[in-house]
Formats: C-alpha cells, sequence, structure tokens
C-alpha cells in the first residue's frame, strides 16, 4: 500500500540521492521547500520563468483545447521525438546544430495537425508584445509546439482548435498553480482505454535549483500496472502527493482495453532554472523520454507521436555536456526530470474526470483514489477558462487587427486608392473573401450606371440614324 511513511521514505531517498550526486545544498526557508521534494505548486510553474495558460471546450462536439508553456525572456530549449507518428511544428529549429537562441512558448495542445494552426494565436500575441527574435524590420516569435489526437472525441472531427484558441491561450498564461486533468490540451486525451489528460510535478534539487514538468498523456499504451492495477509512476512519488493512494481492490482489479482507434501521442516539456546549453537541453529532453518509459507501457509505438520538450530558463554561464565540471549537476537535473515526468503522468491519470464514453482511472478503481488527499486541489488549482463565443470573436478581433501598409499612392506603379483598401486589417484568407465580397458589392451600382449609360447612348444614335433616313 502506497502509505505516508512510504511516500516520506521515497522523499527522503531523493534528498539522498540529491547529495550523493554533489548538487549544492540550500538552506530551506519559508518559500524553499527542502531539497529533494515538490516546489511550492508541485508544477512546472515552480521554475523560475516558467508560466502556463490554458483553455479548452467539452460544449457540443467539442472535446479539445490548448496548452501553453510560456517563458517571457526567451529560454534555451530543444526537444526529443521518439514517437512514429507525430504531429509538430518548428521542432528542427531546436536542434543544437541550428542557429536559433531560444523559444518564447510552446504549445501542448489537442486537434492533431489540424491544431498546429493554434501556434498563429499565440505568434500575434506575442507579437502584439513585441516578443521574439529581433529581425531588424519587427520580432519573429518562436513557438514549437506538438499535439495529440484526440480529433472526433466530442463527436465531430470539425469541432477542433485554431489561431483564436492558442491567443487564449497565450493570454490565459499565469504563473502559481496549475490545474490538471480534462484541461487545455489534454482534454480529450486518453490513456491506454482511459481517460486521461493534463498532469504536472516538480522538485528542488537545492542551490536554487528547480525541476518541473507537464505532460498531455494520450498514450497507446497504459499506465496502469496490469499485476495489481496500481499506476506504474506511482512509486516515484515524493513528499506527500501521494498520500492516501491505495493499490485497488482485488475484486476491481480488471485492466482496460486500449482505445480501438490506435491513434494517440503523449507530449511534455520539461524544464529547469538551471543554466544548459542548447545541447545539454537536447539531452534532458532525451533522458526525460525515460520518465515516460516508467510511466506507460509500451511507449513510442508506431501509433504514438511522443515528443518532449526541455526548456532552460537559467542565466549565467551554461552547463555544458562535454564539461567535466559539470557532469554531476547535469545528471542531477536531468534524472530529475525523468522521475519528475513519470510524476507528471501518474498525477495526470488521477486528476482526469470521466468524460463522454471513456473511463477515469479513479472511477474504474475507486478504492485506489477514494483517500487520495490532494486529488480535488489537482483538479481545482489555478485558471483554465472555457472557449467561449464571446471569448472566442474576442481573440478573433485580436487577430483581425494586422495592419497592412499600404503603398504610396504616388510611387510608381502603385495601385488606386480603391484597390488599397482591400489590404487595410484582413487578418486571414476568410476575411480577404469577404473584403473582396464587400469591394465587388461596392462596384455593382457604378457598373450598374455604367451600363445604363451605354445604352442610352445606344439609344440616341438609333434616333438620329432614323430622322436621317427621312
Amino acid at each position: 500500500m502506497q502509505t505516508r511513511s512510504a511516500s516520506l521514505s521515497l522523499g527522503v531517498l531523493a534528498l539522498s540521492a540529491a547529495m550523493v550526486t554533489g548538487l549544492p545544498m540550500a538552506s530551506a526557508t519559508p518559500s524553499t521547500p527542502n531539497p529533494g521534494l515538490p516546489g511550492k505548486n508541485n508544477a512546472i510553474t515552480d521554475v523560475p520563468g516558467i508560466r502556463v495558460g490554458q483553455v479548452q471546450s467539452t460544449a457540443g462536439t467539442y472535446l479539445t483545447g490548448t496548452t501553453v508553456v510560456y517563458t517571457p525572456t526567451m529560454s534555451v530549449a530543444s526537444v526529443d521525438q521518439s514517437g512514429g507518428a507525430p504531429a509538430t511544428k518548428e521542432t528542427d529549429l531546436l536542434s543544437p546544430l541550428n542557429s536559433n537562441p531560444g523559444v518564447n512558448a510552446i504549445q501542448l495542445g489537442g486537434s492533431s495537425m489540424y491544431g498546429l494552426d493554434a501556434t498563429t494565436g499565440i505568434i500575434r500575441w506575442l507579437e502584439d508584445r513585441k516578443e521574439g527574435v529581433n529581425v531588424g524590420v519587427g520580432v519573429a516569435p518562436i513557438v514549437p509546439a506538438a499535439d495529440i489526437f484526440d480529433l472526433g472525441r466530442g463527436g465531430d472531427i470539425k469541432s477542433r482548435t485554431s489561431a483564436p484558441w492558442g491567443y487564449l491561450a497565450a493570454d490565459a498564461n499565469r504563473a502559481g498553480p496549475v490545474r490538471q486533468g480534462v484541461v487545455g490540451g489534454g482534454t480529450g486525451a486518453r490513456s491506454g482505454g482511459l481517460k486521461s489528460g493534463v498532469g504536472t510535478a516538480s522538485v528542488y534539487l537545492g542551490d536554487g535549483i528547480y525541476v518541473g514538468a507537464i505532460v498531455i498523456v494520450n498514450s497507446a499504451g497504459s499506465a496502469v500496472d496490469p499485476r495489481d492495477c496500481s499506476l506504474l509512476g506511482a512509486s516515484l512519488g515524493i513528499g506527500d502527493e501521494f498520500d492516501g493512494l491505495r493499490i485497488p481492490k482485488r475484486s476491481e482489479c480488471h485492466p482496460p482495453k486500449p482505445d480501438s482507434n490506435n491513434l494517440n501521442t503523449t507530449i511534455a516539456v520539461v524544464a529547469t532554472n538551471a543554466p544548459l546549453e542548447k545541447a545539454a537541453a537536447q539531452r534532458m529532453s532525451a533522458n526525460a523520454n525515460d520518465g515516460l518509459a516508467r510511466a506507460i507501457n509500451p511507449i513510442h509505438t508506431l501509433a504514438d507521436g511522443d515528443t518532449v520538450f526541455a526548456v532552460s530558463t537559467g542565466t549565467g554561464t551554461p552547463l555544458r555536456v562535454n564539461d567535466p565540471a559539470a557532469s554531476r549537476t547535469l545528471n542531477s537535473v536531468f534524472n530529475a526530470g525523468a522521475n519528475t515526468l513519470s510524476r507528471a503522468v501518474t498525477k495526470a491519470l488521477l486528476s482526469a474526470r470521466s468524460e463522454g464514453t471513456a473511463k477515469s482511472y479513479c472511477d474504474t478503481y475507486p478504492s485506489a483514489c477514494k483517500h487520495l488527499e490532494n486529488l480535488e486541489s489537482w483538479r481545482n488549482a489555478g485558471t483554465a477558462p472555457d472557449v467561449t463565443p464571446k471569448s472566442f470573436r474576442w481573440a478573433s478581433s485580436k487577430l483581425a487587427l494586422t495592419p497592412i501598409p499600404r503603398p504610396d499612392d504616388k510611387a510608381p506603379g502603385a495601385k488606386s486608392p480603391a484597390a488599397n483598401t482591400l489590404g487595410k486589417n484582413r487578418p486571414d484568407s476568410t476575411l480577404l473573401h469577404e473584403s473582396a465580397a464587400t469591394l465587388d458589392a461596392t462596384n455593382r451600382p457604378r457598373n450598374a450606371v455604367a451600363v445604363a449609360g451605354v445604352g442610352l447612348l445606344g439609344l440616341v444614335v438609333a434616333v438620329r440614324r432614323k430622322r436621317n433616313r427621312r
């Protein structure tokens, strides 16, 4: 049984591990936990410089959403993509071989390849605040993304995220507690036949260093141990996070059957405020994928697009993978990233509520969760606003305010002022077509006058010819 004493023992083991690796220790203060224990919110936002925004909808045929990990200061980042069917965007920028200096935000979203369009809204939100790489004529916000397959799980494949969702999620970013379960990009998530969602966790390593993770678990494999129906990652719990969690009664233990559609993907961000070079960030992301393997079985199948991003918000001299003096600290950070991601996976399964035809872990094994002390706080922490018609219209109006410079009318080859009005404040192809239709409607009276004039002229000519014949 997973009891308080067992959890405390794990916390002591984590503390001992930090000491063995040689990581500098820090004395505890009212705002600083003991090394080896979770941060204040036990969330990725415990890492200084990390904020999270989430929006979703379960209305009508919707069952999807968007999660944004936002770094107000551009941060070093990399990625490890191990699944066989990813839906990703801008991941090549994160290779240590490429020149991109960092990221402004990362999207973890629903709606698969269609949901990648939500990054347009995040980029616009950042551009409105002049955040991004300075390219001389403006900024280029860097927003890599990975999405899960949840298409049609609410009833209609057309009910999916788009650019306004990304804008709303970015605008909803907060530090502090993070809501878990059926929220954000995890709204339509499933894992091994069970309802799943968003999970997050953190650990303090001492010397001011934090490691955090946030994950959307949408796996073909299962997080449930088929031998006793416990969660595979629960043994890695630290502090009191899994206090009251039990192994399910034998009578309840009937492992769920995998989802029949076999289209999945688990996506995550691990973060630290230890300063990392880009290569070290890539190594951190690769090690963190081992955390998925400890909590989900099987993992990285051909039906999964498993993708893990790593972010370093730290400043100062970066820790380098080829520097022997940095290896102890780096190994501590990397191992903590893997363990923290395993814990986040477990919290995602526990936090999820049953939705539609997908039953949650806690509803499937009620005896396991009956005394779980932190469950409701995970489900209700922080904010995660629903996307409503009103908020969607607001975000759409923000996206529509794209100033398109009009050419100088006096310049050689310039278009007429009437033609220039078509390029004013156009957000996308849809409004462009609407503008064209408006422009066409505006021209109709002029065309009618022209036709009438030609007809009248013809009549005058005909009358004159008739008179001449007389």
